[in-house]
């Protein structure tokens, strides 16, 4: 029988599978305290997760201001990449705020991880601007993408 994807808001408990994917996926991961943090305690955030079988594959995070999604952090674990995680926990944090209240969703992603930057284009996200020497590890630029017909108002 197939594995299902299960998509749920994090818990505490999701803390330590998170960090050890933020290892695996990040050059200059947070750290388990941080995660802890932010699901537990940051009023602003809200994070979701993909699960199969118990593990915790894929998640995303997000902070609510105003009306406005800013997203921190898109990760799927490498051994379950290309098998549409990013997708269904993206989709269903947009569900999810939009129907709370978020009218435009932002997020800043490498200008060389173009598979990302593809895969937000799908939800409608589009490039506004660049951030430069946006991240410490190399200095490589961001790219800021909004969401929602708001690109053109933002940056």
């Amino acid at each position: 029988m197939a594995s299902e994807l299960i998509v749920r808001a994090a818990e505490l408990k999701d803390a330590p599978e998170i960090a050890e994917m933020e290892k695996l996926c990040f050059t200059t991961p947070w750290s388990l305290e941080s995660i802890q943090y932010e699901i537990a305690e940051n009023k602003l955030a809200l994070y979701v997760v993909g699960e199969v079988d118990g593990k915790v594959v894929g998640y995303v995070g997000i902070w609510l201001i105003v009306d406005e999604g800013h997203i921190t952090n898109v990760a799927v674990h490498p051994d379950w990449r290309r098998k549409h995680i990013g997708e269904a926990i993206i989709k269903t944090l947009i569900d999810v705020t939009e129907s709370h209240g978020v009218v435009a969703h932002t997020l800043e992603v490498r200008a060389s991880n173009i598979p990302a930057q593809k895969l937000y284009e799908k939800f409608g996200f589009m490039s506004v601007g660049i951030r430069q020497g946006y991240y410490e590890d190399n200095g490589e630029d961001a790219i800021i993408m909004w969401r929602n017909g708001m690109a053109e108002n933002r940056g």
